[in-house]
C-alpha cells in the first residue's frame, strides 16, 4: 500500500528548520495572491463593461503591479510582524495594532508612489505602446481608497489565518480546512507532561501577580526549544505544559527526551534573570508515555483540536509520581523499549508501578544524560 503524503509533518518540519522564511515565505505567498485576486477581478469588470469602456486593459499589466504590491507587502508584514511576536511580546496590544498600521500606511504610500511614477509608465509602454500616460488625479485618487480599503480587509483575513496557525501550529489550517478532525480519528503519538516542581511554595513566595509572570517566562523559554525538537504544545494547564510528537517524529533524535534537557539548559543560561526578577530558577519534573489516541474538533464557542485516551491518563499518573521517587523525568518503559536509548542516556528501572486509577501495573524508568 502506497503511504499517504503527510502534509503536516512536513510543513512543520520546514517550520522549524526556517521559521523566520517559512512566516516571510507565507506572508507573500497570501499577499500576492490576494493582490493577483483583485487584478483579475479589475480585469474582468473592465472588460465587462464593453462599450462603455473608452481605453485599453491589460491583465498582464495588472498583475505585474499586483504582484508588485504583493511581494513587498509580504516581506514588510512578515518582517514587522515577527519583528513584534519577538520583541515586543508583553506590550498593550493596542499599541502593537497601531504601530503595525501606521508602518503599513507608511509602506502602503511609498509602493503607491513607486507605481504611480515609475511602474505605471513602465507598464503601458511595454504592453499598451502608450509613451506618453496621462492619468488624471481623480483616477489616481480613487486607484488609492481601493487598494488601501482592500489592503485593509485582506490584512484582518491575513492576521486571522496567522492566528490560527500560532494556535494550531504550522501545518494544521488545511487539515482543519478540510475537516480531518471533525470526526475522531486515530493516531500514535507520543506525550509529554511537563509540570512546575513547588508551584504552590512559589506561588505563595511570589504572590499570584508575580508568579504568573515567572509562569509566563518560564514558559516562553520552553516556547522557544520547542520547535527545535519537532514538537507541537498541545495545551497549557495552569503551571502545566503539554507537548506531543508523532511517534516518528518525537523519536527521531530522541527529540521527545532531549527537550527536557534542552530546557534545564534554557533555564540555565537564563538563570540570572531569573534570580533577579523572583529569587529561583524554575524547575520542572516530566512524565512521558507513547501510545494510541483519538484526535478529534470539539467545542463549539470555542473550538479545540482534543486528544482523548488513555495513553494521556498514563503519562499524567507518570508525571505525578516524580516526587515520590524524586525524579524530574520518569518515562514508561515502552518508550525506551522503541529505541536504543540506553546507548546515550542513562537509564534506571523504578520497577513495576501501580499508577493511580491503573488496574495494570507498568513499568516506569528514570532517565539522566550520561555523565
Amino acid at each position: 500500500m502506497t503511504k499517504s503524503f503527510d502534509y503536516t509533518k512536513y510543513a512543520r518540519r520546514f517550520a522549524t528548520r526556517f521559521p523566520v522564511f517559512n512566516y516571510l515565505l507565507s506572508q507573500i505567498f497570501f499577499w500576492m495572491l490576494a493582490y493577483a485576486l483583485l487584478a483579475i477581478l479589475a480585469h474582468l469588470v473592465l472588460i465587462s463593461a464593453g462599450p462603455v469602456l473608452t481605453g485599453k486593459t491589460s491583465l498582464k499589466a495588472a498583475l505585474a503591479i499586483a504582484l508588485f504590491f504583493g511581494f513587498f507587502t509580504g516581506i514588510v508584514s512578515g518582517y514587522v510582524g515577527r519583528l513584534f511576536e519577538k520583541k515586543f511580546y508583553n506590550r498593550a496590544l493596542g499599541i502593537i495594532i497601531l504601530s503595525k498600521a501606521v508602518i503599513s500606511l507608511i509602506v502602503f504610500i511609498i509602493l503607491i508612489s513607486i507605481v504611480r511614477s515609475v511602474l505605471y509608465p513602465y507598464l503601458l509602454k511595454r504592453f499598451l505602446n502608450n509613451s506618453n500616460p496621462e492619468t488624471f488625479q481623480v483616477s489616481w485618487d480613487a486607484f488609492f481608497y481601493l487598494l488601501l480599503i482592500y489592503t485593509v480587509v485582506v490584512g484582518l483575513v491575513i492576521s486571522f489565518i496567522n492566528q490560527v496557525n500560532k494556535k494550531y501550529g504550522p501545518g494544521i489550517l488545511l487539515p482543519l480546512l478540510l475537516g480531518r478532525y471533525r470526526k475522531p480519528k486515530e493516531e500514535e503519538r507520543i506525550f509529554l507532561f511537563m509540570d512546575l516542581r513547588s508551584s504552590t511554595s512559589i506561588a505563595e513566595e511570589l504572590g499570584h501577580l508575580k508568579y504568573s509572570s515567572f509562569i509566563r517566562d518560564s514558559f516562553m523559554d520552553i516556547n522557544a526549544v520547542v520547535s527545535h525538537h519537532y514538537a507541537q504544545i498541545y495545551q497549557y494547564t495552569g503551571d502545566e505544559i503539554v507537548i506531543t510528537w508523532t511517534i516518528e517524529e518525537g523519536l527521531k533524535d530522541f527529540s521527545c527526551i532531549q527537550i527536557f534537557f534542552t530546557c534545564q539548559q534554557k533555564f540555565s543560561e537564563r538563570a540570572g534573570y531569573y534570580l533577579k526578577q523572583y529569587g529561583q530558577v524554575p524547575e520542572f519534573k516530566v512524565g512521558l508515555h507513547l501510545g494510541k489516541v483519538t484526535a478529534v474538533e470539539v467545542g463549539d464557542i470555542k473550538r479545540d483540536i482534543a486528544y482523548h485516551g488513555d495513553t494521556l491518563n498514563t503519562t499524567a499518573r507518570i508525571q505525578s509520581v516524580c516526587n515520590y521517587y524524586n525524579r524530574n523525568f520518569l518515562m514508561s518503559a515502552q518508550v525506551a523499549e522503541s529505541t536504543d536509548i540506553k546507548k546515550y542516556y542513562k537509564i534506571e528501572s523504578m520497577g513495576m508501578v501501580e499508577l493511580k486509577g491503573k488496574n495494570v501495573p507498568i513499568e516506569i524508568v528514570g532517565i539522566n544524560l550520561l555523565s
